[in-house]
């Protein structure tokens, strides 16, 4: 069986049209983020697939910490969690939990938990806290990223987006397809997953065209045995 272009690479338009979808009614591009530590855990594993929204999209605008009155359950704790990427990091973006906001000069570990922070604000890099911004921790960290250096306070306009749920293991493809980009280059990574796409949904639609196939021959030798035990019979 012979297949044109266009039926071949059918199974990865579907897959972009799906995610052009979602990023329009999330309102983030691109909607899916891939979870490549356990800082999050357990709630949120590495190769994990985290989907997530604008910060200020409706019905979940606006960013709450954890100690903040009222704050939304994410990922089985109180508190936003967001997706960030300090400029000067040169590192992948953090996908960490928001603790509080603070404003510039304040001195934060007044009003921080103790247990997340180690000295005091004459010792801590990021206290007093230079500009407005965010404190914010991995679950599984068990210190404040501006305490142990993962991160400066976050500035509003470093936070990219805000996440919803994950996905359990569905992130590792993402994070193969990381890796193959700082391995081989864009074009390469996307002409492999283009033709893996292509050839699974041409072994896919292989596959089901060949179910009736198989069904009609099935009920042509049911009906051959059928004939063969009258002709006995006579």
């Amino acid at each position: 069986m012979t297949r044109n272009l266009p039926d071949l690479l059918a199974p990865a338009v579907a897959v972009l049209l799906v995610a052009v979808v979602v990023a329009a009614v999330a309102g983030a591009w691109p909607p899916f983020v891939a979870v490549e530590s356990g800082s999050m855990a357990p709630e949120v594993e590495r190769g994990d697939l985290v989907v997530v929204t604008s910060t200020d999209r409706f019905p979940w605008g606006g960013l709450v910490g954890a100690t903040e009155p009222g704050a939304p359950t994410t990922f089985g704790s109180a508190g936003d969690v967001i997706v960030f990427d300090p400029p000067s990091d040169g590192e992948r973006p953090i996908l960490h939990r928001i603790a509080f906001p603070v404003t510039a000069g304040e001195d934060w570990t007044e009003r921080a938990d103790p247990a997340l922070f180690d000295g005091d604000c004459v010792t801590i890099e990021a206290c007093p806290a230079p500009y407005d911004g965010y404190v914010t921790y991995g679950d599984a960290n068990g210190e404040y990223d501006q305490s142990a250096g993962i991160a400066p306070i976050v500035r509003e306009e470093w936070i990219t987006a805000k996440a919803l749920f994950a996905v359990p293991n569905l992130g590792w493809f993402r994070v193969g397809v990381d890796a193959a980009i700082a391995r081989v280059g864009v074009l390469p990574t996307a002409v492999g997953v283009g033709g893996l796409a292509a050839v699974v949904g041409g072994v896919g639609a292989l596959v089901l065209g060949r179910v009736p196939v198989w069904r009609e021959r099935r009920v042509r030798r049911e009906r051959d045995n059928l004939d063969g035990r009258d002709d006995r019979d006579r």
